[in-house]
């Protein structure tokens, strides 16, 4: 793919969500308007093609309440996919336009980005919006889908026993039922290829910000947001969140129906809830810590510096007030000196609080209390529903 232009896209213009085949897609078949509304109506589009469908034949078949060891309606796992995780993916992209466009105009409006590295900047988000807009890549992802995709969730995923998607043979095989068929290969396909688009998308942000902080960016070290001026990065992170919750809510399931159908305990799956957190959480910040040299280089840039001016007014307040010399007539208290050398300690405050990674820990904390949200209902599979009607009970006569 050509990666140049003659005509870069300013960075008002750029846009992580607005283009691509299945963006064009929903502006034909009118499930968008521009920018990016009408997002309930591809929710419910969306919903109607991935779940509806297997509700409907489920329960012409009579597999949607009893009969086999896990009916439709007592699936944990795809009601969570299609109802709740699937939902978010689709909702998630009215949620990122704006932040990430406005994340990428701060690298202008605040002079970071120096006058004569402008076109270079406009080429790097030209260049983005042009990778989003591939063809190949938007169908390479709906083959991988259907493929690999399948055959991953068929060794490691699917359920073992008999289920309104399929049966188990006697050797330890399986034969999917035709609901089976359509799970499998329209609703799970359409699922993952959802899932796959955005990790493309969070791949673009991460080249984005690599070619970004290659440039020679004016950081300010005496910012007070403690990042150099890219303080406002940390917000990207949270943009991303709702693509994040879905995966959670998504393993949720997974691990619900395990707990309901399969016997097994919560606790089991701690290192799974544990590793996908920390995924997740690497997934939004990784592509922050591009600018750590730059920040601890202009850390220890202005350290020096700034212990240089220090100096140089300790010793002359010095001289002034607690010399020999201490001037007759003017008062101590309230000086404008004694303000000034406040103002100077604050300034050197800011300069040793000065992060490396452009988010702070209260944003590391938030953004992990978010992705274990979808886990807090299976705590209630580790207590007796009858024992915990009781407490209740209990607590409130």
């Amino acid at each position: 793919m050509n990666t140049r232009s003659s005509n870069p896209a300013p960075a008002d213009d750029f846009s992580l969500v607005l283009g691509g085949p299945l963006y064009q897609m929903y502006l034909r078949t009118r499930l968008a308007r521009p920018p990016f509304r009408l997002v309930e109506r591809r929710i419910i589009a969306f919903v109607v093609v991935t779940w509806l469908p297997l509700l409907v034949l489920s329960i012409a078949s009579g597999t949607a309440f009893r009969g086999l060891n896990v009916p439709f309606l007592f699936d944990i796992d795809v009601h969570a996919r299609f109802l709740v995780a699937l939902p978010l993916l689709i909702g998630a992209e009215a949620i990122v336009y704006l932040p990430m466009r406005l994340a990428v105009s701060q690298f202008i409006e605040r002079g970071i980005v120096r006058p004569e590295d402008r076109p270079r900047f406009d080429e790097i988000v030209a260049s983005t919006m042009r990778w989003r807009n591939s063809v190949a890549i938007e169908v390479g992802l709906l083959v991988a889908a259907a493929t690999v995709g399948y055959w991953f969730w068929r060794e490691n995923i699917r359920l073992h026993v008999h289920t309104w998607y399929a049966s188990v043979e006697p050797g330890g095989g399986y034969q999917l039922t035709l609901l089976g068929y359509w799970y499998a290969f329209v609703s799970l396909t359409l699922f993952r290829f959802i899932l796959g688009r955005w990790y493309f998308r969070v791949i673009l942000w991460y080249f984005f910000l690599g070619r970004v902080s290659r440039l020679r960016l004016r950081l300010n070290p005496l910012h007070p947001d403690r990042a150099g001026g890219l303080g406002f990065l940390s917000d990207s992170a949270f943009a991303f969140a709702p693509v994040l919750v879905a995966q959670s809510t998504a393993l949720a399931g997974f691990i619900g129906s395990r707990i309901w159908h399969e016997g097994m305990k919560l606790p089991a799956f701690k290192l799974d809830i544990i590793g996908l957190t920390v995924v997740l959480m690497a997934v939004a910040l990784a592509p922050l810590a591009f600018f750590a040299v730059r920040l601890a280089r202009e850390r220890r840039a202005g350290l020096r510096d700034y212990g240089v001016l220090a100096m140089e007014y300790v010793e002359g307040f010095q001289e002034k007030w607690m010399g020999p010399t201490r001037p007759d007539g003017e008062p101590l208290v309230g000086s404008a000196d004694i303000q000034s050398l406040a103002d100077l300690a604050g300034g050197h405050d800011i300069l040793a609080e000065m992060r490396l990674f452009p988010f702070s820990r209260r944003a590391l904390f938030a953004l992990a209390v978010i992705l274990v949200i979808p886990y807090l209902p299976l705590t209630l599979t580790m207590f007796p529903v009858d024992e915990l009607i009781n407490r209740l009970l209990v607590k409130l006569l």
